[in-house]
Order: structure tokens, then sequence, then C-alpha cells
């Protein structure tokens, strides 16, 4: 026998009354069967029968606001179905039938029992044919072709109105119009976008029917089923679900058990090959509606949601090509362009950002001799002219070993070669710009570069640094921080003028080291041990061709 239960909703929490009598009274008299003292609810409101072939009606009692089920007024005795949901006042009750009348529906997800998990799946090329399509149910064929024809003349407003937005907020502010006005049952939309293509979806913006609700939505999110978003962003499906509190799977999820909430939707976002988000949606849809209306609801918003992955992708393009100018142009003030090209090309830099780390690195330190002397000579104007001229040349020796500049201190040059990509031949590629720039000077002296010869000390010390973005949110310097580079500092002090001098450490890593001769040991401002320090005229000696280089 047909076993009746109801489910009464109660702010945020719910209860389960069982109908125990084949004839069940409810009102707000307490000698009533169900006793609702609520607003709205008359005193002797409505029965429940059970009819001798084990159907379930109801009926009104002459109540003063009348019974609806499924927001329809009961005249005379009515039969209920699993799911119904019935309207006392402001009092909902939503039907529950241990073996409930089958009904014709689509195809469920993983259960026998249609009616006890209202969960759907769908292919989404399918879905998205749907809608245009329109199956007119009173079958008039001239009824289906003017209903398709204005559906496709919606889809090129919406699609040219798609188009004319140049952001996420002007998309998103579309799609909320389309939805809401389309969609008369959806409260909440969301959409969530894989803005760096890395499969984690990122809430971008959200909206409620009720602007007066809108300060009370979460902004974190909380409120959306992952796991659905997840599953349709991953698998490439649309799901709806309907009656979320009778579905298991969805038992731990909180989000979409709150109050009233017992449907959701979610379309995925997907460009020709790729899913690039996901469109969600929730709302207080009850089983008839489901079963009435929610299939041709989901195919609208799978047509929809086709026209606005071809809006994201754009988007995500434009953003692609922004960000990676940006980087571009901040990066060539201190990469080699090679290099540039290679960083943005691996993605190397999540936030625009080259995030602080360890790294095995030379670094070198090239100071124009006398620089305080030949300033005192010279207007400030006359100075910069000086500066820019040189680093200019010199500063195609350190890309030109696939070094990274620094940054410039007064009259120094401070560039690292190793990182940001690891360079086993750090130590070489160093010292061969530092060949390469006292052989420029001198080429550049020779050809009147200056009014008067002008000559550089070079220091290089090898070792661990920390190399990556430091500063504030208002300004960021890629720069290395640690003792080697403190040592390389020092070490400039002891090189004679034109030439350069090197440590230990980085002598035993070069591939030529009888090139360099023992200066001796030496004593560093705050560094206590003894250092040694060697020695050459580099710009003297043959040019050290690498393998790594190409003039």
């Amino acid at each position: 026998m047909t076993e009746l239960t109801l489910r009464l909703q109660e702010g945020d929490t719910e209860r389960t009354i069982a109908v125990d009598q084949n004839v069940f009274t409810i009102g707000r008299l307490p000698e009533c069967n169900l006793y609702l003292p609520f607003t709205g609810v008359s005193r002797n409101h409505a029965r429940l029968v059970k009819t001798a072939d084990g159907v379930w009606t109801i009926e009104d009692m002459g109540s003063k606001n009348g019974t609806q089920v499924n927001k329809y007024l009961v005249n005379g005795a009515q039969e209920l179905h699993h799911g119904d949901v019935l309207w006392l006042g402001n009092v909902s009750l939503v039907v529950l039938l241990t073996s409930p009348v089958p009904q014709s529906t689509p195809e469920y997800l993983g259960t026998s029992d249609i009616n006890e998990q209202r969960t759907i799946l769908h292919n989404v090329e399918q879905l998205q044919k749907q809608w245009i399509a329109a199956d007119s149910k009173d079958g008039n064929i001239n009824n289906n072709k003017d209903k398709t024809i204005a559906r496709l003349k919606d889809l090129v407003d919406i699609a040219k109105n798609l188009c004319a937005a140049a952001s996420i907020e002007e998309i998103f502010s579309q799609v909320q119009q389309v939805v809401f006005r389309y969609l008369d049952s959806i409260e909440r939309l969301a959409l969530l976008i894989d803005v760096n293509g890395s499969g984690q979806l990122e809430l971008m913006n959200a909206a409620t029917r009720n602007l007066s609700q809108q300060k009370h939505l979460p902004s974190d999110g909380s409120w959306i089923s992952r796991s659905i978003c997840q599953k349709v962003f991953d698998e490439k499906v649309v799901i709806q679900t309907a009656d979320t509190h009778q579905d298991e799977r969805f038992a731990s999820e909180q989000s979409i058990l709150v109050k009233g909430i017992r449907s959701a939707m979610a379309v995925p976002l997907w460009d020709e090959n790729k899913v690039v988000g996901v469109l969600y949606a929730d709302a207080n849809l009850s089983s008839y509606h489901w079963a009435n209306e929610g299939e041709e609801e989901l195919s609208f918003f799978s047509a929809l949601a086709n026209l606005v992955a071809s809006s994201v992708q754009r988007w995500l393009l434009v953003e692609k090509l922004k960000t990676e100018e940006m980087i571009r142009h901040r990066l060539e003030r201190y990469h080699s362009p090679a290099v540039v090209q290679q960083l943005i090309s691996v993605g190397g830099l999540p936030g625009g950002r080259l995030a602080p780390a360890e790294s095995e690195i030379s670094i070198l330190f090239a100071d124009l001799v006398g620089f305080t002397a030949i300033s005192e000579r010279l207007t400030p104007t006359a100075i910069a002219q000086l500066l820019n001229n040189l680093f200019e040349e010199m500063l195609k020796e350190v890309f030109g070993y696939g070094g990274t500049l620094d940054k410039y201190i007064g009259d120094c040059i401070m560039a690292f070669f190793g990182a940001p990509e690891p360079q086993a031949d750090h130590a070489d590629r160093a010292v061969s710009a530092a060949k390469g720039m006292l052989n420029r000077l001198e080429h550049l002296n020779a050809n009147d570069f200056w009014q008067e010869p002008l000559q550089l000390r070079i220091a290089i010390n090898s070792g661990k640094a920390v190399v990556g973005d430091v500063g504030s949110s208002q300004r960021v310097d890629y720069t290395a921080l640690g003792a080697t580079i403190n040592l390389a500092a020092r070490m400039e002090a002891v090189c004679p003028p034109g030439e350069c001098v090197i440590s230990e450490v980085t002598h035993k890593m070069l591939s030529h080291p009888s090139d360099f001769e023992e200066m001796g040991d030496y004593r560093f401002k705050g560094i206590e041990r003894l250092v040694k320090v060697y020695k050459t005229q580099l710009h003297q000696m043959p040019t050290i061709i690498s393998p790594f280089i190409s003039h």
C-alpha cells in the first residue's frame, strides 16, 4: 500500500510528518492531525483522503486563502503525486510517496527509482539545438515554426549584445538580464571560469533575482555546489537536479540544502573543443515544475551558455595578451629577448610576478672608474647622457650571454647569470660577459666614445641567492639577495681599473680557470673569513667562444 509523508520547511530546518490515517486534517486548530499555527492557514484548512484504491487525494475545507497543488487552486478532490508541493497560505508541504506513480521523464543518473533521485545528465550538443527546435505541446506545426523563428531571433540579439561586451562584468550583466527574463524559476546565478587554464574554476560574478538579497549573497561562492560544477566542467555534461533533499549524493552539499533551494542547473561553457567555465543557477523548483518545464529551461540555459562561451573565450584571449604585453614590457628591462620569450611561452609568471626562489647564480658588478671626478666636470644633463650611452653598450654584453639586469646603482651595473632560468655554466657566462664589456669599452675608447677614455672595474662572485620579485603592491623590483651578492659588491673595491676580479668559488667553476692568476687573500667588511681573489686582464686575452653564444 502507498504510504504518504509530508515534508515541512520551517526557516532553515525541516521536519517530516507521517500521514498515519486515511483521513488526515490540516489546519490552525490544535485538534487537527497536522497543527500549523501560521498566518494564512485557516482553522480547518484542508484534508488528505486515501481512497479505496490506495490513491491519496487532497480537498480544501473552505479555507479563506484556498489550497494549492503546485501553485494551482484545488477544486474538489485532487489526486496527489510524489513530489507535489502543497500550499496552505504561505506554508508549503512536499508530498513524499513510498510507491510513487511512474511518470514519463528523461533518463536519470545512477538510480532505478527515478523519483528518488531527480538528477539528469544531458549531452551538451543535443540540448543546445533542442530549445531552438521548439516542440509545441499542441502539435501545431505552424506554431512550432513561429516559435523556432522567434527563438532564433532572440539568440541572434543575445549574441550581438554578448559580442559587444568588452569586460567579464559586461558579459555577466548580459547573461543575468537574459536568464532572469526567460527563466522565471531561477533565483541565483553564477559565472565560474577557468582563468589560468589550470582546471580550477574561479567565481567571476554572481547575482540574485531579488536585488534586495544581493548584499546577502556570499561573495566567496559558498552557496554554489562545487561538486556539480566540477563534474560539468570535467565531463562536458549538463546537470540539472531537483529535490536535492532526496538525492543521497548531495547529502554533504550544505550549500544547496538551504532555505527552499531544491533545484540546481549547471552547464559547461564549451567553445569548440575546450570548456572554459560553467554557468550555474539554482532555483526553488518543485518536482511538478521539473517534470513539465525543467528540461526546456535547461535546454535554453545550455543554448545560452554556448554563446557565453565564445564571449568568455574572447575575453580570456584579450586578458592573456594584455598580461603577456605587460610581462614582456617589464622583463625586457632585465632579460634578453630570448629569455623573455621563453618565460612567457612556459607560463612562468603567475600573476605577472616571479616568486622569490633560491638559485645558484653568478653576480656581476661593473663600476665606472673615477665617476665622482668625472661628474664634477659635467652638467647633470651630460652625466645622464654619458651613463645612458655607456649602459646601452654594456648591457648588450650582459644580454648577449643570457644574463639578467638587476639594477643600475648610480654608475654601476648589477647583473646576474643563472636565473630566472637555471644555467649550469653561469660562471662562464658571467666571465665572458665581463670580458666582452672590457673589450667593447676599449673599442669605444679607440673611436672617441667620450671626450676622455673610460675604464671599468668588474667583480664576480658565485653561489646561492634568493632571486625574484621583491617589493610592495605599489612597486616591485626583480632582484637578487643574499651573502653572495654582498661579497661581490665588496670585491669591486679591490679590483684594479680596467680589470675583472673573481672569487675562489667562481674560479673553481670556470671551464678555463688558468686564464686567471691569484691576487691574494682579502678581508672584507661584514665577512669574517678571508676571501681568496683572482684577477686577469680579460680584455687583453683572446675571446672565449662559448657554445651558448651566437654573435
